[in-house]
């Protein structure tokens, strides 16, 4: 039975979220402040987590960055009172998962629970080690190197990387990414290109490894091809 934790100040809308999850048969706990939250993640990690952007003490972003940085690998939904694409774009481009705008359906939000869970799910039964000339990526750990060298990535960055070398060499069009790494969400068509950029410098030398394909979208493959 999976865990989630909830972040929201609002006391209505925590508790109905909690009882609609529970009665999922998940385990469901709400957090009104996240200081409270912060002390449950030390005990026990979550499997998911729904964090609001607008939260006393902390904003939901700020929290989103320590998660990441602490457990990458643990999937989070953004709750938003904003439905502006600057909320849309923030959010996912800081790492989150998925995102719901207020106000919602529980119908609405339990789906998004469940795909979510389940692309989780996929990712860490796919987790492994690859190689590329000088360049090593380990899913598992959350690791980059270039000739033995750690580097550096943002959680959308090394979620690029790793679609692009789980492709094995197959071109991987703009949409596919567009909806494996923003859910679906394009907003702003250079978002991606940005996003690419970013990364190929990071890779140094690596970063040639990064191919674009015209007007369709972007493969991997070593130097020697």
């Amino acid at each position: 039975m999976e865990t989630i934790y909830i972040v929201e100040d609002d006391d209505n809308i925590r508790k109905l979220v909690c009882y609609a999850l529970k009665r999922e048969n998940y385990n469901a706990f709400g957090f009104a402040l996240p200081s409270e939250f912060y002390g449950a993640y030390q005990n026990e990690k979550p499997d998911l987590i729904l964090l609001d952007i607008m939260l006393p003490q902390e904003d939901g972003l700020s929290i989103l960055g320590k998660i990441r940085q602490s457990s990458p690998e643990i999937p989070v939904i953004m709750i938003t009172a904003k439905d502006s694409e600057f909320d849309k774009v923030t959010g996912l481009d800081a790492g989150a998962d998925d995102y719901i705008a207020k106000p919602f359906g529980m119908t609405e939000l339990i789906s998004r629970v469940r795909a979510v869970l389940r692309r989780s799910k996929r990712t860490a039964d796919e987790n492994c080690a690859f190689h590329m000339g000088i360049m090593t990526v380990d899913t598992a750990k959350h690791v980059v190197a270039v000739s033995g060298e750690p580097v550096s990535l943002s959680f959308k960055e090394f979620s690029l990387l790793e679609i692009l070398m789980k492709a094995g060499g197959k071109v991987v069009s703009r949409e596919e990414l567009f909806a494996k790494i923003w859910g679906g969400y394009y907003g702003e068509t250079r978002t991606l290109d940005v996003h690419i950029g970013n990364l190929r410098k990071k890779l140094g030398r690596a970063g040639n490894y990064i191919r674009t394909v015209k007007n369709i979208g972007y493969k991997i493959g070593d130097e020697d091809e």
